[in-house]
């Protein structure tokens, strides 16, 4: 089985002064046991925002570590994301909360996951959980 990797999770591994970072590394070893390792193209993305990260090195590291990238999502993904945003946003109108943070890669890589079967992992508070 595929599992679908957040940014966050690969930032933490990232940075070895991160006090997630051994957390990050068993969480994806443990779905290395498991399957496949999959960053949909909104997490590549987010991942060359990293300071010092280029094109080359996050090529490189990708492919060091196995980790394939899905550059193509049908009208689904799309379509669940903007459903799942728009829900979202109603909610923080609702509670009168500021405008609504302009998220939407979350919502994108949550909808790929989800409508691929696969798991999502990320962090969750101060943990790293895969979720279906």
């Amino acid at each position: 089985m595929a599992t679908v990797i957040d940014s966050n999770v690969i930032a933490a591994l990232w940075n070895l002064d991160d006090t997630l970072n051994a957390v990050a590394r068993s969480a994806l070893d443990g779905a290395l046991a498991r399957g496949s390792l999959i960053v949909p193209a909104p997490v590549y993305a987010e991942l060359m925002a990293f300071a010092g990260r280029t094109e080359s090195f996050l090529d490189s590291f990708l492919r060091e570590t196995g980790i394939a990238v899905e550059w193509r999502m049908d009208e689904g993904v799309w379509r669940a994301a903007g459903l799942a945003f728009q829900r979202y946003a109603g909610r923080r109108r609702r509670q009168r909360e500021p405008r609504p943070r302009r998220i939407l890669a979350d919502f994108v890589i949550g909808a790929y996951a989800a409508r691929n079967n696969y798991p999502l992992l990320t962090y969750s508070g101060r943990r790293c959980d895969a979720k279906a």
